[in-house]
């Protein structure tokens, strides 16, 4: 075929593990894992034989960071260097299985893979990490892979991360990632204190972005970013879908931070929920629900006359931890009434079991992110 012989290209095949695993966490239902086990041990185990030293997948073929802008022009690969990228998400598979063996209670391949993930971070460091914690690839995508899966040292991160967002910023506040790094772009400066920049790529409207694409017409997400140019060309002829999942990953993390909804990994399917909503000066309001195995689970922020109202709703015969932000704990009411919760620096903790709630507090603007600002546009011509 055109891609050459058949191989395991990173990011793709890793599906064999990725997907059981988060449909164990959003069902709670072991006997995913149970089922597809022997294929996601096959994959791990397949990269290790082909991979250098067993730590390093640096052969075979890879769409690599497919559709990145920061490719040459005409080509299909990002930039992003393929053996970063492929032992990345090695590393993240093997994680994984990890998890799933001791789900499974098979303590031998636990701890077999456990060893594993712990050597491949080594590599990766060797390979792509400077001692001072320069991140030898210069693109975005590179430093959402390494944040994302947690391949620096802890020392590295804030490095790493204040690098992401000089890019970010050097591009104007536009992404220019691909199928590998969109997914986890947002939610990884959401996990690094920078939700604000996450919210700039969120909200911005021209090329490129997510609603770019809106302002051209477009009802769902395209295969590229620029399937339709800002001068109305299209991209190409061929191999350019109006309809394709990779970049509308976003509506995960619309739903797991911009809302709040997720679940705990000890106890998944929703059996115990995390609502931990991250509100932005841009927004006045979000609101999601999902229909877990237990029922509707749904949070709701809204923001007016410096006060905050967060109402919620919990399935019943399960638990949710809900995090208000910015809130103060002796200003809390629940449906008019005082209410204790744990001050933490995030906000405000409370343990909660099934039903609905309302809670209202003050916040100041003042106290929310606002967005990075525009740059400065540059002077036309005279």
């Amino acid at each position: 075929g055109i891609f050459g012989p058949p191989s395991s290209a990173c990011g793709w095949a890793d599906a064999a593990v990725i997907i059981p695993w988060t449909v164990y966490l959003c069902y709670g239902d072991a006997r995913i894992l149970q089922a597809q086990y022997p294929s996601m041990k096959k994959h791990v185990d397949y990269i290790h034989s082909v991979a250098e030293d067993g730590v390093l997948w640096n052969t075979g073929f890879h769409f690599g960071d497919w559709l990145a802008l920061d490719a040459k022009e005409g080509s299909y690969l990002g930039a992003t260097p393929n053996d970063l990228s492929a032992t990345a998400f090695y590393a993240y598979s093997a994680d994984l299985l990890a998890r799933t063996a001791a789900v499974l209670d098979y303590t031998y391949d636990a701890a077999f893979y456990r060893d594993l993930h712990a050597r491949i971070k080594v590599a990766f460091r060797r390979e792509f990490i400077t001692p001072s914690g320069r991140l030898a690839a210069p693109t975005q995508t590179a430093h959402v892979l390494a944040l994302m899966f947690e391949l620096m040292d802890e020392k590295d991160r804030p490095r790493l991360v204040n690098t992401l967002v000089k890019m970010l910023e050097q591009n104007a506040w536009h992404l220019n990632t691909g199928f590998l790094g969109t997914p986890y772009l947002c939610q990884v400066l959401s996990a690094n204190g920078r939700a604000d920049v996450a919210y700039k790529l969120l909200l911005q409207t021209d090329f490129p972005s997510w609603l770019y694409q809106i302002t051209k017409g477009a009802t769902t997400i395209w295969e590229h970013w620029d399937g339709i140019k800002p001068d109305g060309s299209f991209w190409s002829k061929d191999m350019n879908s109006f309809n394709h999942y990779a970049y509308g990953s976003i509506g995960d993390w619309l739903y797991r931070v911009a809302a709040g909804l997720d679940t705990a990994e000890r106890q998944p399917g929703y059996k115990r929920s995390l609502i931990h909503p991250q509100p932005t000066r841009a927004l006045t309001w979000t609101e999601a629900w999902h229909e877990t195995p237990y029922g509707m689970l749904q949070c709701r922020w809204s923001r007016s006359e410096g006060m905050m109202q967060v109402d919620v709703m919990v399935p019943a015969n399960t638990t949710a931890e809900l995090i208000l932000p910015y809130a103060q704990a002796e200003k809390v009411t629940e449906s008019g009434t005082p209410t204790a919760g744990a001050q933490i620096a995030e906000g405000v903790r409370i343990e909660l079991g099934s039903g609905t709630y309302s809670y209202r507090y003050p916040l100041a603007d003042a106290m929310l992110p606002d967005l990075p600002p525009d740059p400065p546009k540059r002077p036309g011509p005279a």
